[in-house]
C-alpha cells in the first residue's frame, strides 16, 4: 500500500475528473501547507505573495495534466505562456526558493507522485520551521542607518565622531551627498548602538552639533550592504 503511493504510473497521470479532482484537492492542501508555512518563518510578508503560494501548486498541477506526454500541446503552452509579462519586482531569495517550492509541489501533484509531494513538502516546512528557530545564516551584528544632515561649514569626516565615542557607538560613513544648493551636507552612516546607548540622549547629542537639522535613524535593524 505505501509503496503504491510512491509510484508514478501511465494511468495515474490520466485526465480523468477523478484524478484531476485528486490532484486539485492534494495541490491546495500542500500550497496551504506551504503558505502557512510561510507566514510563520517570515517576520513580515505579503497577502498576495501568500495567496500566489496557495494557488500556484494547483496552477502548476492544471499545466502538467493538460501537457500530459503531448510535445504539440507543450510547445502550445510554452508558446502562450511566454507572452506573459511579471510587473511585480522580484522579491529575495527566499521568496524565490518558495515559488520554487510551490512548483515542485504542483508539478508532482500534476504527474500523479502525491506520495512524494507530500512526503517532500512536509519535510520542506519542517525544515523551513527548524532553521527559522536557529535563526540559521542572521546576521549577529545588528546595525542601523543614520541619516545626518549638516552644514556645509561643519568638516564631515570627523564631524560627529565625539558624539559616536561618548556613546559608544560604531559606526562607519557610507554616503555623502549635498542638499539645499550645496549648502548642507547630508552624511549615511551605518551604526552599532552599544548595550548602554540611550537613543534619545544619542539624538539630543547629535542636534546639538549639527544645529538641529534633520536627522533619521531606523528603528529596525538592517543588512550592512551599500
Amino acid at each position: 500500500m505505501i509503496e503504491s503511493l510512491f509510484s508514478t504510473t501511465t494511468s495515474a497521470t490520466e485526465l480523468t475528473f477523478a484524478n484531476a479532482m485528486l490532484s486539485f484537492a492534494i495541490a491546495i492542501l500542500l500550497g496551504g501547507l506551504i503558505s502557512f508555512t510561510y507566514m510563520k518563518t517570515q517576520r513580515t510578508y505579503s497577502t498576495s505573495f501568500t495567496l500566489t503560494m496557495m494557488i500556484l501548486p494547483v496552477i502548476v498541477a492544471i499545466i502538467i495534466m493538460l501537457i500530459g506526454s503531448n510535445i504539440a500541446r507543450a510547445f502550445s503552452l510554452a508558446g502562450a505562456f511566454s507572452i506573459i509579462r511579471f510587473r511585480s519586482a522580484p522579491g529575495d531569495s527566499k521568496d524565490i526558493s518558495y515559488v520554487l517550492f510551490s512548483m515542485a509541489a504542483g508539478l508532482a501533484c500534476g504527474v500523479g507522485a502525491f506520495g512524494y509531494a507530500v512526503l517532500f513538502t512536509v519535510v520542506l516546512c519542517v525544515l523551513m520551521f527548524v532553521l527559522s528557530a536557529m535563526k540559521f545564516g542572521e546576521n549577529k551584528e545588528l546595525f542601523k542607518t543614520l541619516k545626518v544632515t549638516i552644514p556645509e561649514n561643519l568638516g564631515y569626516e570627523e564631524a560627529l565622531g565625539e558624539v559616536f565615542m561618548m556613546h559608544e557607538v560604531e559606526y562607519e560613513l557610507k554616503k555623502v551627498r549635498t542638499t539645499e544648493l550645496g549648502s548642507l551636507y547630508e552624511l549615511i552612516y551605518s551604526v552599532k548602538l552599544g548595550p548602554g546607548t540611550d537613543q534619545k540622549e544619542l539624538l539630543d547629542s547629535l542636534r546639538t552639533r549639527n544645529g538641529n537639522l534633520d536627522i533619521t535613524l531606523t528603528m529596525s535593524p538592517v543588512v550592512q550592504d551599500y
